[in-house]
């Protein structure tokens, strides 16, 4: 079983870069791909960014197209980075670790990091 945890979140200013890690312990032997998603205040959660196993980097929506998904070396820690922030990329940021399962395909959540973008 692995486990995941953000770190990287708080208050931002309007325009700063943002710089999330999402930091794995347990089992990676099935792991996938690391992806980083993002719930705003009443509304759904949505996907930001992807990176596959074989290091290709996938992005949605708005945040997507500002942001960077990167991986260290070992391949198990996964990073976010996102400039001009804006009041609207205020959410709490998720990573998840996507992992083979019995069952099929498993999303590993971690608890997610709050980011509060202020002007």
């Amino acid at each position: 079983q692995a486990h995941v945890v953000e770190s990287g979140g708080g208050s931002v200013r309007f325009g700063v870069p943002l710089s999330l890690t999402c930091t794995p312990s347990g089992n990676l032997d099935e792991l996938l791909d690391m992806a980083w998603y993002r719930q705003r205040p009443g509304q759904d959660r949505e996907s930001v960014a992807r990176l596959t196993s074989g290091g290709l980097g996938y992005y949605e929506g708005s945040a997507g197209s500002r942001s960077a998904i990167s991986a260290n070396d070992a391949k198990n820690t996964v990073y976010l980075y996102m400039h001009s922030l804006k009041p609207e990329d205020t959410a709490i940021y998720y990573c998840a670790y996507i992992m083979r399962a019995s069952a099929g395909i498993k999303h590993n959540w971690g608890q997610g990091t709050q980011v509060t973008v202020s002007t």
